[in-house]
């Protein structure tokens, strides 16, 4: 499990461009993917080779009666509870005041790791005598930084790093399937695990997962051997603003990072939601094999139609995973629940799935004497060859003359034909153009 550092704070010190400096990139927030959310306000980092999470948290504003810092704060208090370390940014322009004394009472009370960091440091060679005063937080040596110029960020990362626990192999055998179980609240994520490890129980140990709430639970039965993660620790929705609702992205995107399939959860009674969407975008983007679990279908008055025309909806609302097979079950009658994992062993195999280079070219001379490449002003695609690189999502290259040539439409009708002669059922798949000339990356 990797590490999870927290930047908190008061508002307006500069966390998030602090967290922009250590990731080393600008996060843009939000993109204009149709359902498929970019709200990261965590990213991967790597530092004296260990690799980590970061995570910006909104401000947290001690005595408030807004409702939506009331919310940024119960936000980072739950960040604050899953981070390994915690890095508390203070502003040097506006000193010390009472509301960084009361989060730092309340960070010593976490009994968690505190890097104390001091912002807008941006003066290089003499130190501002001003960053003294900081030492009456008692939490130690404070560490001057400019999130602005990158000064002292390799102090602060060190001062992190000491903190982490050992490298941990993964020690969860290879043929052991982990599967992460995620989905808005209340639609029954708890009570399908329940209902597999209430029945055949055969081994179950619970180990304490990622997160508080998340508990891994592992499950062996003739089909094979499981690992669930249970992501039950999604808050609620709160009345409040989409936008600080990161936390219960942030434990689903954990519990994703760790899988090999994702169930994607959907209330039969309410259908797809936006929320919905946001879980399953993360799921897709991250490039798991999934299956869409449509729950309490028990509680729908049915007639013939009834399972078709939830599966035209599912499939509308979800476009862009058309690839993943939609299961109906009932956590609280058991029904079909067995033949999940049937379908487990099914998406995993076919992410895992490796098919040679001959074969892929075959199927593309088949692909563009069917349908001709694109021309542009003249110019006609040419495409060499295809090779797969990578399993898990499948990956493959197109080496081809000219990348702007190779519309997305294109790109669309390769994949579509891949799908068609190979299957690849439940796994998103990612296509990668490069042109002659281009160097490896």
């Amino acid at each position: 499990m990797k590490p999870l550092v927290a930047i908190v704070g008061r508002p307006n010190v500069g966390k998030s461009m602090l967290f922009n400096k250590l990731v080393g990139k600008r996060l843009s927030i939000v993109e204009d993917t149709p359902g498929v959310t970019r709200d990261r306000l965590y990213a991967e980092a790597e530092w004296c080779g260990r690799t980590f999470d970061i995570v910006d948290t909104g401000g947290i504003e001690p005595g408030t009666d807004s409702e939506i810092l009331t919310f940024m704060r119960k936000q980072a208090e739950i960040a604050i509870q899953n981070a390994t370390v915690i890095v508390f940014l203070c502003d040097i322009k506006t000193g010390l005041t009472a509301s960084d004394q009361e989060v730092a009472n309340m960070l010593l009370r976490s009994r968690k790791p505190v890097v104390l960091a001091v912002n807008k440091m941006d003066q290089v060679g003499a130190t501002n005598p001003d960053i003294y005063e900081f030492y009456n937080l008692g939490l130690g040596d404070p560490i001057a930084v400019s999130a602005v110029h990158g000064h002292g960020t390799g102090d602060l990362l060190d001062a992190c790093v000491q903190y982490f626990p050992e490298e941990v192999e993964d020690d969860t055998p290879d043929d052991v399937v982990k599967v992460a179980v995620i989905g808005k609240p209340n639609v029954g994520k708890s009570s399908i695990i329940n209902r597999i490890l209430g029945e055949e129980r055969v081994i179950v140990s619970n180990v304490a997962g990622t997160t508080r709430d998340a508990v891994d639970s592992y499950f062996e039965n003739t089909q094979g051997k499981y690992l669930f993660i249970d992501t039950a620790g999604m808050r609620k929705k709160s009345k409040v603003d989409d936008r600080i609702e990161k936390f219960s992205v942030l434990r689903a995107t954990m519990a994703i990072e760790r899988s090999d399939v994702c169930l994607i959860l959907i209330d039969a009674n309410e259908g797809v939601t936006e929320q919905d969407t946001k879980v399953a975008g993360l799921a897709h983007e991250a490039g798991k094999a999934c299956i869409i679990v449509v729950n309490k279908w028990d509680a729908i008055e049915k007639d013939d139609k009834t399972m078709d025309r939830m599966r035209e909806d599912v499939r509308r609302d979800l476009s862009y995973m058309t690839y993943a097979p939609i299961v109906f079950i009932s956590a609280l009658t058991g029904q079909r629940v067995n033949r999940l994992f049937e379908l487990i062993n099914y998406v995993n195999d076919q992410a895992a799935m490796r098919i040679t280079t001959g074969m892929l070219n075959t199927l593309l001379a088949d692909a563009t004497a069917r349908v001709q490449p694109p021309t542009d002003k003249g110019r006609r695609l040419k495409i060499f060859y295809m090779t797969q690189v990578g399993v898990k999502p499948p990956h493959f290259v197109c080496f081809c003359n000219d990348a702007q040539l190779f519309h997305f439409s294109y790109q669309r009708y390769i994949e579509n034909q891949i799908r068609a002669t190979f299957g690849l059922e439940g796994t998103p798949v990612r296509l990668t153009i490069r042109q002659k000339g281009d160097k490896e990356e």
